[in-house]
């Protein structure tokens, strides 16, 4: 029987429980044990430590079935949502969080907002009547991904950024309109095309894929490695990061 990788939570059912911490991660378990005692969960899912522990274990390679298990839990996000993943009418936005058995504040990555795309940000605009909303959603999700997903720095966003506010004389990011920010997201698209010698990848299962691989890399980034050896923390205590893949919810 092949190795099972990924436990649901949400949505009024759980495969996971507080007691496993070790295989789902904290936040991953917390989840999992919200869910069990009717807590409103948004729906979601969790891939294990072990799926990362696999992934470096076979030289930074996705393990076998991972991500046909993912799109097997994808879809029933999709089920329990009524929204399709890439749908431009209803679309499917979903975060991707770490999450280690101890927590490590600000040590590993989060993407959120993963799915939109040119085609998903204009049905999420019709959605929400609210064009600069989603606007600065998509413009976030471009640094993000790009950072943790593609390994840009984060200075070259910040500085495409700064410089649309200047042009349109904001002093503060809530002072840019749906049309600055727009121009946002085409510098950021841009940007992605010239350091990687690829466009932005439209497709989201593409996209969270890499978001996946990106998370899976934080638990061996500096600032995760430094951070378990200034606390102690050892394997045994804990091994790899869980990645939380959840519905997004705009509040």
């Amino acid at each position: 029987m092949a190795e099972k990788f990924v436990y649901t939570f949400g949505g009024g059912r759980a495969d996971g429980s507080a007691k496993m911490k070790n295989l789902l991660g904290g936040k991953g378990a917390g989840l999992c044990s919200m869910t069990q005692i009717s807590l409103p969960v948004p729906p979601g899912f969790v891939i294990t430590t072990e799926a990362n522990l696999e992934y470096f274990a076979q030289g930074s390679h996705m393990p076998e079935g991972l991500m046909d298990e993912v799109h097997d839990y994808m879809s029933a996000l999709e089920a329990k949502t009524g929204k399709g993943f890439g749908d431009p009418a209803k679309p499917l936005l979903v975060s991707v969080r770490s999450g280690s058995a101890l927590s490590m504040p600000g040590m590993m990555d989060t993407i959120l907002n993963l799915g939109l795309n040119d085609d998903t940000a204009k049905g999420m605009i019709a959605l929400t009547q609210n064009e600069r909303f989603v606007n600065d959603a998509y413009r976030r999700f471009l640094q993000l991904f790009g950072k943790i997903g593609l390994g840009l720095s984060d200075a070259d966003f910040d500085k495409i950024f700064e410089e649309v506010k200047e042009k349109h004389h904001a002093a503060v990011d809530t002072e840019l309109t749906a049309e600055a920010l727009a121009e946002v997201i085409e510098k950021f698209k841009a940007l992605i095309q010239k350091q990687t010698g690829r466009p932005f990848p439209q497709d989201p299962w593409a996209q969270l894929v890499i978001a996946t691989e990106g998370v899976f890399k934080s638990w061996m980034g500096k600032r995760a490695v430094d951070y378990r050896r200034q606390f102690n923390i050892t394997p045994d205590l804990a091994n790899g990061t869980a990645v939380n893949i959840c519905t997004m919810v705009f509040g």
